[in-house]
């Protein structure tokens, strides 16, 4: 971004000395003055090919410095990197001994094309004068392009003359900062910033790139506060990044008070609408980035694919689909980027209908992009339909790291173990990655598969944290408390605890319904993690299940009376998805907002004598809450978001073949009890992906997990 500012410092310092240009000898001879004034018409018409063919039309002996200077500068402009060599080989000596020359020339090199920012530096070692302040900036510009031997090196010299330093104007020492910053010389830079005594809005901003480009994001927020100057659009674009990569209360405070002084002339500033956007959306104020985005006259595609993300980082896949169609509608181009999105979002949705309708509308030159055909078979994985993936799979023929890997997560999700462990003993050594070895672990895990996992892990050379929690979450579905403890300890020998392992353990000894460990752990938990209470909460919440299970209703009333207060606004509230004829419906917990409402509540009922008359019992453990006066066990069990989409399938005319639900968490035991009944009572597949895998519920009455959930 910075480059441009560079760009701006030069062309505005040549403007200066061309003030001056009448220093350099001139001839008094016409034909002389005749080139020079033809050349400098030519180049105030922006003809400058017309100017150069001038040029090299006339006899060297003829040519001044000022029409060399005009011929490198039309080089310069035409990206005519043979000629301006040429001009360099043919007046090699006049150029070297000519200040201004020179900086024609370093400029030519410097800017026709970042390959050839070596020449800058073997024109700069070559020169018989001292540098001017021109130079030194494209040759600081330069060394950021490419922080390489050379530049280290003239880092390195100029740091030695630091007293000199300071002799330089601000520009100069912009560009060195600059410099230091694509060096990572961050405290060098800082320690210049200090000394410097004339500071400009191009000196913060250098400032705030660098810190954030270094990830020092609080610093980048810090100097922003600190700058004596109104921001102009380079700085503000800097400011809405660093706090979407803060996403605290103090970087969503000074954004938005930043956003409402703002401009109105920004409001016509693409780039700069754009941060904003993602910025709103990484603090989930989706409203005030629905109205920046209605307030763009001209929607591009980089508006788009920013609402797109937006809608699913925050878990509302439906509104990305919303604004695909909106996209389409309005004949924009369909960009693999934007693809990839719409991907995702239908990842997230789950269900077949969706899916294909979106595939389907993909443009067929694209079908062949390898980074489309990954997101494909992860997409076709997360639906469940594992058939779809290995079909693309299949079909790529030079498959990196992610192909595999995706692959690998698609069997896993779909209680494939034995494929997918299959498919990474095949998958080359050497492309191997801690995601790919996540994936095949989990494979094992939600197969049941757990002396496969252990000797897969063992044969692991680089264990990270998130593979040996992997390993703990293994062993803690299998119930093997004491391997996983075992696992812990060794990995806390050399590193600070692991919260998610702590997670993993309390969530196996929850399934297993084992109070005293449960207990232990969550104890432990509270003296490792004191200033962690999202997680602590989230613990409590398995607490407070485990004592539900086992009939002590009055200790978990006590452990949700303590978290009641903490949950606020951060609970995650169940949803379930479903479609029909294409159109996707979304049910909460006891939701009644649906146009069949009363329907499904009647079919629930139908449902429910059904499940009871086959000897189904309601499991009150998995009830986390107080149930009120007008409540039953059975009603609040059946209000649950997949029962209610469940039932709304089976209303529908006429009842699809496949149902097909997706659940933002993990499906409770209760829900998995019932549904394995359904699926054989009514003889309809049922496919549910929760929060941690697929169920394929089968007409016969079992699941794919083998309750391994």
């Amino acid at each position: 971004m910075f480059d441009k500012i560079f760009h701006t410092y030069i062309r505005r310092c040549i403007l200066v000395k061309k003030t001056n240009i009448c220093q350099y000898s001139i001839s008094s001879s016409s034909s002389l003055m005749n080139i020079n004034r033809s050349m400098k018409k030519l180049l105030d018409e922006e003809k400058y090919q017309e100017a150069l063919n001038i040029f090299k039309a006339n006899d060297r002996s003829v040519v001044s410095d000022i029409a060399i200077n005009f011929a490198l500068k039309s080089c310069t402009k035409l990206k005519n990197l043979e000629h301006g060599k040429r001009i360099h080989q043919n007046f090699s000596s006049q150029i070297m001994n000519n200040a201004f020359l020179n900086t024609s020339l370093i400029h030519f090199y410097s800017f026709i094309t970042n390959k050839k920012v070596e020449k800058v530096f073997e024109l700069y070692n070559k020169m018989s004068i001292e540098a001017d302040d021109i130079t030194l900036i494209i040759l600081f510009n330069a060394c950021a392009q490419l922080p390489n031997e050379h530049g280290i090196n003239i880092k390195n010299k100029f740091l030695d003359q630091m007293p000199k330093l300071f002799t330089y104007n601000t520009n100069v020492l912009n560009s060195f900062l600059h410099m230091l910053m694509k060096f990572n010389e961050v405290s060098i830079a800082e320690k210049i910033f200090v000394q410097m005594k004339t500071k400009d809005i191009f000196t913060y901003g250098i400032m705030m790139q660098g810190f954030f480009e270094n990830k020092m994001f609080e610093k980048t927020s810090n100097i922003f506060e600190e700058m004596p100057f109104h921001p102009n659009r380079v700085i503000l674009i800097i400011l809405f990044k660093t706090c979407s990569q803060l996403v605290n209360d103090r970087a969503l405070k000074l954004a938005t008070k930043i956003y409402n002084q703002m401009s109105k002339k920004y409001f016509q500033d693409s780039t700069l609408l754009t941060s904003i956007l993602h910025m709103f959306m990484k603090y989930s104020h989706i409203m005030n980035a629905e109205k920046v985005f209605e307030q763009i006259q001209m929607k591009n595609l980089i508006h788009y694919g920013a609402m797109i993300n937006g809608y699913n980082i925050n878990n509302q896949p439906e509104k990305s689909l919303n604004l695909f169609k909106e996209l389409k509608e309005k004949n924009l181009e369909i960009t693999e980027p934007i693809l990839i999105m719409v991907l995702h979002a239908c990842s997230q949705i789950g269900l077949l209908d969706i899916c294909q309708t979106i595939f389907n509308q993909i443009p067929s030159h694209l079908l062949n992009n390898h980074r489309l055909q990954n997101t494909l078979i992860d997409m076709w994985g997360k639906v469940g339909f594992v058939d779809k993936s290995l079909k693309i799979f299949e079909s790529i023929e030079k498959r990196d790291v992610m192909t595999y890997t995706s692959m690998i997560n698609a069997f896993g999700l779909n209680g494939m173990g034995y494929e997918a462990i299959d498919l990474y003993k095949r998958m080359p050594i050497h492309i191997q990655d801690e995601i790919t070895h996540i994936c095949v672990l989990n494979a094992c895990s939600h197969s049941g598969l757990v002396d496969q996992a252990y000797s897969i892990f063992n044969n692991i050379q680089v264990k990270t944290e998130k593979i040996i929690t992997t390993m703990v979450d293994c062993f803690s579905r299998m119930f093997m408390f004491n391997e996983a403890q075992e696992l812990i300890d060794n990995f806390e020998l050399s590193h600070p605890p692991c919260l998610v392992m702590y997670m993993a353990l309390l969530s196996g000894a929850r399934n297993h319904r084992n109070l005293i460990l449960s207990k232990k752990i969550y104890q432990r938990m509270k003296q490792l993690f004191p200033d962690n209470q999202q997680a602590l909460i989230s613990a409590s919440i398995l607490l407070s299940h485990i004592y539900s299970s086992v009939g002590e209703d009055q200790e978990a009333k006590q452990v949700r009376l303590n978290r009641l207060e903490g949950i606020g606004k951060n609970r995650i509230i169940g949803t379930t998805w479903t479609a029909y004829n294409g159109e996707i419906v979304r049910f909460k917990a006891h939701d009644r907002s649906h146009p069949q409402s009363r329907e499904i509540y009647a079919e629930i009922g139908r449902i429910s004598t059904e499940l009871m008359e086959s000897e189904h019992e309601y499991d009150s453990r998995w009830i986390t809450r107080e149930i009120n006066d007008d409540e039953s066990i059975e009603s609040i069990l059946c209000g649950h978001s997949e029962k209610l989409a469940l039932a709304f399938n089976f209303i529908q005319q006429p009842i699809p073949d496949i149902i097909q639900l997706t659940n933002n968490l993990r499906i409770c035991g209760d829900c998995h009890s019932a549904i394995k009944s359904i699926a054989k009572l009514r003889q309809r597949s049922i496919l549910i992906r929760d929060a941690n895998r697929i169920h394929h519920f089968d007409k016969n009455g079992q699941c794919s997990c083998q309750d391994h959930f």
